[in-house]
């Protein structure tokens, strides 16, 4: 009877322990990839998605702020600002990458593949500027989004992460850092899915860091916006950027 007691106590201490463990990489990792690497675990775990978007979102002025104010009011003020987006991301069917920083990371169309990527991220881009201009403090966002193939798996072994790769993400990056404040970026082939759903301004061309001049527009709303102007197709040589 002690044998018995002790084995069904060393069972429900690894049922406890496994629970845990599953919770924790539930709540680092996509469902679905989680769940990959529940079952099989040591399988290198890695997709690559020719239709995608990417969406980078930054705090102006973040750094002159953080050399400011104390660190338990900093991280209190990232935290309720990044909460903010979690909820919006899960809202809008999209998966948060990462944070760096007082950068924010997030991509559309992976690990589940969505036919409205880009129309998802356009969505959420525009409840996060909402909501940044209803934090106290004067907080702006600059946001760029860019859409194509990308490459996306689990790296790390004590600590994992699902981070995605590929020219999609450095082109998403760009229009990021070379967008205005307050303002969402997007590349040409977003553009091209976003026409006739989203109200788009074009911008005209920019140079670009690693890629030259690029033709970017600036999302402003949705269709119903009278200011609409619709972008144009996207090239062959676009798509192969």
């Amino acid at each position: 009877m002690y044998a018995s007691r002790q084995i069904a106590r060393a069972e429900t201490e690894a049922e406890t322990e496994r629970a845990r463990s599953d919770a924790l990489l539930a709540n680092i990792l996509p469902p679905a990839v989680a769940e990959q690497l529940r079952t099989s675990p040591g399988r290198i775990i890695a997709d690559r998605f020719e239709n995608a978007s990417v969406l980078f979102a930054d705090m102006a002025g973040f750094t002159a702020r953080s050399g400011t104010m104390p660190p338990e009011e900093l991280v209190r003020f990232l935290d309720r600002i990044f909460g903010v987006f979690d909820e919006l991301t899960a809202r809008h069917g999209a998966e948060k990458i990462k944070t760096n920083g007082d950068g924010y990371m997030v991509a559309a169309g992976l690990p589940l593949p969505r036919a409205d990527h880009a129309e998802a991220l356009a969505g959420l881009a525009l409840d996060m500027l909402e909501a940044a201009r209803g934090f106290e403090g004067d907080v702006r966002i600059r946001v760029g989004i860019a859409s194509g193939p990308v490459v996306a798996g689990v790296v790390g072994s004590a600590k994992f992460f699902y981070d995605v790769w590929g020219d999609t993400v450095n082109i998403a990056s760009r229009m990021e850092s070379t967008s205005e404040n307050g303002r969402i970026q997007v590349s040409a082939a977003t553009a091209a899915l976003l026409a006739g759903t989203f109200a788009l301004e074009p911008r005209g061309l920019i140079e670009v860091k690693g890629k030259g001049p690029m033709q970017t527009w600036y999302l402003i709303g949705t269709s119903d916006m009278s200011a609409q102007t619709q972008a144009p197709p996207v090239l062959e040589d676009e798509r192969r950027q």
